[in-house]
């Protein structure tokens, strides 16, 4: 993969151009006489979410993050496997990390999450660019692997718990606005979806302890925060027994003692899956306001075959049934999704129901990308990946088109509504301008006016909207 030998320029002209993470900002002033680390976090929001852990574990040890890598002690990169382009571009981010190595012999440089629990030889054995491996349940191990490092030995531990949530560890909330948090209810997966590698690299799902939580989103609001995000490979199956009591938590319970820590807290969740959403979570949602409306409900692919071959437990009909639920329980509700395009011997017409999905679940917006093999999934074991490259970029230039078409409508038919808008920061444009999200997760770029600050909650009234933006000004509500 190295054989062209690319400059450093070269590098890190294309991680700018393709990374998919960026890297968690601090204040330098706080790492001063202290071991520095600097980390990055590419893939989903439990990326993102665990290197607030890792962060939390290093501190307690005498590490200070830092935003410049060129004077770290320590750089890991918190990986992701889902696509091969996230692989790629990790890739190439060690080849800048291993020519900061040659100029600083005593820095460490490791890989963190899915993909160090799927490539760990690869990393230490052929590639050698690496000092440690740390799979997802072990970064408690953190401080002695670092260690070992420092002795002049491979520091590894990859092995998968049936039991690990770090409920009691305090995420240190380093790339933080002082708004929004993520707060991690739940680990692992035993969804097989046969294109996926979580459940190889995440392991088994478990299910945080209800109290913890509730803890910490208080917290969290107690320290400013006024919007948390509760995360899970598949939050509808969260259910956690309480040991003394014997009493079961599922995830409608444990939404609704979440929006009851404050009225003033925002509540949001991902990701939701088809086969397990519930009426209830969907009731318990329409009754507390502080719980947003907004769902991201992957579908993948909008036909029933290509669904069984995608062994997603649910067919075309029982998704819509979904959400036709979702917007007859909150009429007012945005949906989101993921899609795969050109799946193994996906045929065009199939393809066309993916299409017609997206138009009839009326998204908000989708992630959407090509079938790309993951080795050790089920379908690369059984299925054949034989639907050609340029089939599938064009079937994903369609529904990307379509999406764009969709996402426009539903945000031009905002124009002229008021929405409650909880002010996240300066627009990126201007800092004239507010960004903020409403309910429905769109974001919303609005004029300064008066005092406002983030997390203040303002009322704006739409007045014109693009494909991602809605504009708006403040009004009295």
């Amino acid at each position: 993969m190295y054989d062209n030998n690319p400059t450093l320029p070269e590098i890190k002209k294309e991680i700018d151009e393709t990374r998919q993470g960026e890297a968690l900002f601090f204040d330098d002033l706080q790492a001063a006489g202290k071991k520095k680390f600097y980390i990055e976090s590419y893939g989903c929001q439990m990326n993102f979410s665990d290197s607030e852990i890792v962060a939390s574990i290093l501190s307690e040890v005498g590490f200070a993050p830092t935003r410049n890598m060129e004077i770290a002690d320590l750089i890991l990169v918190n990986t992701c496997s889902i696509r091969e382009k996230a692989e790629e571009t990790v890739r190439k981010r060690l080849q800048v990390f291993n020519q900061l190595k040659l100029k600083n012999p005593g820095m460490l440089v490791g890989v963190l999450g899915c993909m160090a629990e799927r490539l760990k030889a690869q990393f230490l054995e052929q590639e050698k660019l690496v000092d440690l491996v740390v799979g997802p349940d072990a970064y408690r191990d953190l401080p002695k692997l670092v260690q070992t490092a420092e002795d002049g030995e491979k520091g590894i531990n990859v092995f998968l718990s049936r039991e690990e949530t770090y409920a009691d560890i305090a995420p240190l909330r380093l790339d933080s606005n002082g708004v929004s948090a993520f707060i991690s209810i739940m680990r692992g997966c035993d969804n097989m979806c046969s294109f996926c590698v979580v459940p190889f690299t995440r392991g088994r799902e478990r299910s945080r302890d209800a109290f913890s939580i509730i803890a910490e989103a208080n917290q969290l609001f107690e320290q400013g925060y006024k919007e948390v995000t509760l995360l899970g490979q598949n939050v509808d199956s969260y259910k956690w027994e309480n040991p003394e009591s014997g009493q079961v938590v599922n995830f409608a319970q444990l939404l609704e003692m979440t929006a009851l820590v404050d009225p003033e807290l925002r509540v949001r969740f991902s990701t939701s899956h088809p086969k397990d959403i519930t009426d209830e979570v969907l009731y318990t949602m329409a009754k507390y306001e502080n719980i947003c409306n907004y769902i991201h409900l992957p579908v993948q692919s909008g036909n029933s075959r290509v669904l069984e071959l995608m062994n997603r437990t649910y067919d075309r009909e029982w998704y819509m049934n979904r959400v036709e639920a979702i917007y007859r329980i909150i009429p007012d509700c945005a949906i989101s999704s993921d899609v795969i395009t050109g799946f193994c011997t996906e045929t065009d017409e199939e393809h066309q129901d993916t299409c017609s999905m997206i138009e009839w679940a009326n998204y908000s917006m989708s992630y959407m990308f090509y079938y790309s093999e993951r080795p050790g999934t089920l379908a690369a074991k059984k299925l054949k990946d034989d639907v050609p490259l340029e089939t599938k970029k064009s079937r994903l230039n369609e529904i990307i088109a379509i999406q764009n078409k969709v996402s426009l409508q539903q945000n031009i038919a905002d124009i002229g509504k008021t929405f409650k808008v909880l002010i996240e920061g300066n627009s990126k444009k201007s800092d004239l301008e507010w960004k903020g999200r409403n309910s429905q997760n769109k974001m919303v770029v609005f004029p300064k006016i008066g005092q406002q600050k983030p997390g203040d909650y303002v009322w704006v009234t739409i007045r014109d909207a693009n494909s991602a933006t809605l504009m708006g000004d403040q009004t009295n509500n």
